[in-house]
């Protein structure tokens, strides 16, 4: 659990600019540190951890940097503490309450001394993205830069189709085959994409066909089967896993209950999450 002041939502009130400073300078004094492939935990992590190795073995020289509202954009070498801060809405630990704010949240950080940009790694060679929606729209700026370059950029997610990018959107009806929960799915796509690469391009025609024609014969429309619960299940599930992670959203925790195979609909969730709080 990070310690009180590396919650976001213990930052006080004022403008994004004003809350962004203090934040970093939270981060910047924080002295129990370790490097970023030390620090993050779940499904999501896990696959990413794994795309350096899917890149090497189709002849990439890898890195793996990650894209943090609490951070900005920093390899998994570095160091940093334990925090909780999101782009994702409607969390306790967001950052900001829009999607405008979240941009100029990513910009006030990446404003800081030192800081890599997107553009600057897709000078240096090909670049891969994995970002869900909230975090594109984030980085939406830096993204258009990065397209300028000309280089080699493959983005996995994502919100829009952008000029100079190929973008590959995210396809539920894969996750059958690729496994895992909706979280990690935009990574395992991106590592079977990694499997295609053939010719040691990232974008190539030959690539591009090859992965397409893969995907179409596989994907198959999401089927919900998903067991019913009692009142006390349901409740007695908020409860634990409230306690396990105390800023997780009630739309998060209904999520983690669906991706685990129960059921249960989204006006009853909410009102036995009321109940499950002791809130009136």
């Amino acid at each position: 659990m990070p310690e009180a002041e590396l919650q976001a939502r213990s930052l006080p009130t004022g403008s994004v600019k004003e809350r962004s400073a203090a934040w970093a300078e939270r981060v910047e004094a924080a002295s129990n540190t370790k490097p970023l492939s030390e620090l993050y935990r779940g499904d999501h992590w896990t696959q990413s951890r794994r795309l350096t190795a899917a890149a090497e073995k189709v002849g990439f020289e890898a890195e793996l940097w990650v894209a943090s509202a609490g951070l900005g954009l920093r390899s998994v070498s570095a160091a940093a503490p334990a925090y909780a801060a999101t782009f994702s809405t409607r969390h306790a630990d967001s950052v900001t309450t829009s999607t405008a704010d979240n941009a100029q949240w990513w910009g006030h950080l990446q404003e800081g001394t030192g800081r890599k940009t997107l553009e600057e790694l897709g000078r240096r060679g090909p670049v891969l993205m994995v970002l869900s929606e909230v975090y594109a729209n984030a980085m939406k700026a830096e993204i258009h830069a990065l397209a300028s370059v000309g280089g080699e950029v493959l983005l996995v997610g994502g919100v829009e189709e952008i000029p100079g990018i190929q973008r590959v959107a995210s396809n539920a009806g894969l996750r059958r085959t690729l496994g895992g929960t909706l979280t990690s799915l935009n990574v395992r796509m991106a590592a079977s994409w990694l499997g295609h690469c053939e010719d040691g391009r990232l974008t190539s025609t030959a690539t591009s066909d090859s992965w397409q024609q893969w995907a179409s014969g596989v994907a198959e429309p999401e089927r919900y089967n998903r067991k019913p619960m009692s009142d006390e299940d349901v409740m007695a599930f908020i409860k634990r896993e409230k306690a396990s992670h105390p800023g997780i959203s009630r739309s998060r925790l209904l999520r983690v209950l669906r991706d685990g195979n129960q059921a249960c609909e989204q006006s009853r969730f909410a009102n036995l999450y009321v109940r499950a709080m002791g809130k009136r």
